[in-house]
């Protein structure tokens, strides 16, 4: 134990919350006040600069989808006492989340006059001292009983990673009580993106299932990205290759085109796994692995179409393929991988595996997910792994088997030269009713999705139709299951991209009676907890981390990711203020910088106004089309001036020259990482997401890659694309003239 026994004693004085006995017309009020003690906006600054009133019909539904009844003063007065009270009711926190170099203090609550003892063992077995600190605190009467603080200081050198504290205290009667809490000391900043302070790198941005060779299945798959990375890095010097979420989906079909609305962000889909390149398929009968080549071949046209994906019908070949594979007898050592795999990723990877199992059984919309297989400890689900064992047992397979061969593209793109290699991105959530639901139960709110509010691109607001994290929960459980999901992401990553890391400060709730998705709120979020994890997880990892910064934040946003080192994003058409484009020489050092992003069309289009087309025919417009282009020319031309000022744009320039001179313009600012969009690489114009649609709206990201006479571009054609090349090659110009 950690030091002598602490006595808590303090003077003899009640303390307890001070309560306004409501009227019925200080409803509001109460409300407003309960909300924003829990971090729930009552009010938010919108994209038009305004301030918007969050009305009580809002606040109550999100409130209630957090558990707390608020529907008179009296039940709105109870909850500020209940969280008022709650530090005091247990004896230690659930978590404490510090930096490594500061001090944090942890309170522990005993029964005043109780003598308590604390100690501290890191993740490596070794004691740490957590000396008192003299800090006096009244105390206060909880549930009819005084209780006292003590105050314990988490020493700042202590070491970065996992660790254990313990608090002891007995009783009057003799009754000895033990509580243990983690305490998660993360590093002040990301080594990984310091390392890149010496010059700046550029890298491709990719739709991996878009991207499709000779050799795939007509998706794009994890063989085309060890290809891809191979001829980015040693072929065209790129440094990284960011990719779209590689995120599970359900094991049936229709499979969810979107990569951004997953099952589970733990987990990868088998959709991307190259049935070939597994180890023993090579040992199949000769009549099973013909079987698998005529598979194959039938993809051949599939390969070169333009038009639209068609994931349905690759993943029922690949799965029909991979069960056969399953079923070869894997060698001694072979086994002996994939058990210990198993063993690493433990209870989640067996529950996600049942769910599969189970998903293959029932449909979304079966009952039984709502009854006897409501969560994964049911007596029927408890029934089902026994009789299921076999497909379980398949599911964690498949898993095992895309970590393999992420760790070969990963091994490929260092083999090639590339600094970071393979970037991630990890998506904002999760489907409603998928693996991670069902798995993770309620650290996941229901009766309310996230989205985002109006803004400037999307007048009417987005609902992503995703369970939010429930902050409260998400702390009680130490925030594990955030940990293991980084942890399984970064494994084979060198670097990752946080889509919407705003999400990690604030996310914007949409209760479900709401009529659209402005009718929401923000919420908010321990993000020095939330961004340190993360920090942690990627610096044991070596990865750098990219946040998507974009859309409507506080300042204090992109000013926290700098003092953490993280790299936030621009997008060259998004940079401007009141005066107009902001010019890339004051862009952001730690930043990954970009002309386009897949919610706009790529650049070729983009200088056409394809966009202000699209957007009309789907009815997404807030003002008249002409009204719009106006508005758009202008601000589109306004950036274009700024490559003319500098001499990289002609004014007879065409589409072609035009999208090499605004690459080459980004690179004028003094951003770490530089993005170029495969899209704009190759000359696409189409736009693979048209936010705010849906499938009967728009083919979203169901766009196969191609160039501008819409003739498929293959991962065979890399190499020697003529605009590919020509794009390396101006850019490599303007590196040299820095």
């Amino acid at each position: 134990m950690n030091g002598r026994p602490v006595r808590v004693t303090c003077a003899r004085r009640t303390g307890t919350i001070d309560t306004v006995a409501h009227s019925d017309e200080d409803y509001s009020q109460a409300l407003r006040t309960l909300a924003q003690r829990l971090g729930t906006s009552t009010s938010y600054r919108g994209w038009d600069d305004t301030e918007h009133d969050v009305s009580d019909a809002t606040l109550r539904q999100v409130l209630a989808a957090r558990g707390y009844a608020t529907e008179t003063t009296e039940d709105v007065d109870r909850a500020l006492e209940d969280i008022e009270n709650a530090p005091w009711r247990r004896l230690l926190p659930p978590v404490v989340v510090t930096t490594q170099g500061t001090e944090a203090t942890v309170w522990v609550h005993v029964p005043h006059g109780n003598p308590v003892e604390v100690s501290m063992v890191s993740e490596d077995g070794d004691a740490i001292e957590v000396p008192q600190a003299d800090v006096w605190v009244d105390p206060r009467e909880v549930d009819g009983r005084l209780i006292g603080r003590a105050t314990f200081v988490v020493p700042g050198d202590a070491p970065l990673g996992w660790h254990s504290l313990t608090a002891t205290t007995i009783g009057e009667d003799n009754t000895v009580r033990t509580s243990d809490t983690v305490v998660v000391v993360t590093p002040k900043s990301l080594s990984p993106n310091a390392e890149l302070a010496d010059r700046q790198r550029t890298g491709l941005l990719a739709q991996l299932y878009s991207v499709r060779s000779t050799r795939s299945w007509g998706i794009g798959d994890l063989a085309d990205l060890e290809d891809m990375v191979d001829i980015a890095g040693r072929v065209h010097g790129f440094d990284y290759l960011l990719v779209n979420p590689l995120h599970a989906d359900r094991p049936t079909t229709p499979v969810e085109a979107s990569p951004y609305l997953p099952t589970t962000r733990r987990f990868f889909n088998p959709l991307y796994i190259r049935v070939e390149n597994i180890r023993e398929t090579a040992l199949l009968s000769p009549k099973q692995f013909g079987k698998i080549q005529d598979a194959a071949a039938r993809f051949d046209k599939a390969n070169v179409r333009t038009k639209k994906l068609n994931r349905d019908a690759t993943f029922k070949a690949k799965l029909r393929a991979l069960e056969r594979v399953h079923k070869v007898e894997r060698s001694p050592a072979r086994e002996s991988a994939f058990r210990a795999f198993v063993e690493r990723e433990g209870t989640g990877l067996r529950d996600f595996a049942v769910w599969s199992a189970l998903a293959e059984k029932f449909g979304p919309n079966d009952p039984a997910w709502t009854d006897r297989a409501a969560h994964p400890r049911t007596d029927f689900v408890l029934e089902q792994r026994a009789k299921l064992a076999g497909r379980i047992d398949f599911h964690m397979w498949l898993q095992w088997i895309c970590d393999e061969q992420l760790a070969a593209a990963q091994r490929a793109a260092l083999d090639a030269g590339m600094e970071i290699g393979v970037m991630h991105d990890l998506a904002v959530g999760v489907a409603r009713g998928g693996a991670d639901a069902w798995t993770l139960g309620d650290v996941l709110v229901s009766g309310v999705t996230v989205g985002a509010p109006p803004d400037n691109f999307n007048q009417q607001g987005q609902n992503w139709n995703q369970p939010p994290w429930d902050p409260d929960r998400l702390r009680e459980m130490a925030y594990v299951p955030y940990r293991d999901m980084l942890r399984t992401i970064l494994r084979h990553a060198g670097g990752i991209r946080v889509d919407h890391i705003l999400g990690l400060f604030r996310l914007w709730w949409i209760p479900q009676e709401a009529e659209n998705a402005g009718g929401g709120t923000y919420v908010e979020y321990d993000h020095e907890a939330l961004i340190g994890i993360l920090a942690l997880e990627a610096e044991r990892a070596g990865a750098v981390v990219v946040g998507e910064d974009l859309g409507v934040f506080e300042p204090m946003v992109q000013e926290y990711l700098t003092e953490r080192g993280i790299f936030g994003t621009s997008i060259l058409w998004f940079e401007a203020d009141d005066s107009g484009p902001i010019p890339p020489e004051d862009y952001r050092t730690l930043c990954l910088t970009s002309v386009t992003t897949h919610d706009l069309p790529p650049t070729a289009g983009y200088l056409e106004g394809e966009h202000i087309e699209l957007r009309s025919r789907l009815g997404l417009l807030e003002r008249d089309i002409d009204a719009e282009k106006e508005v758009d020319s202008r601000a589109r031309e306004a950036v274009l001036d700024l490559a003319r000022t500098r001499g990289l744009l002609a004014a007879d320039a065409d589409n072609h020259e035009t999208v090499e001179a605004l690459h080459r313009l980004v690179q004028r600012s003094p951003s770490l990482l530089i993005g170029v969009a495969l899209v704009d690489a190759v000359g696409e114009h189409r736009i693979q997401n048209q936010p705010g649609t849906d499938e009967t709206q728009y083919g979203n990201w169901k766009v196969p890659l191609a160039d501008s006479d819409g003739s498929a571009v293959l991962v065979d054609d890399l190499a020697e694309h003529p605009r590919l090349v020509s794009l390396v090659r101006a850019m490599a110009t303007e590196s040299s003239d820095r």
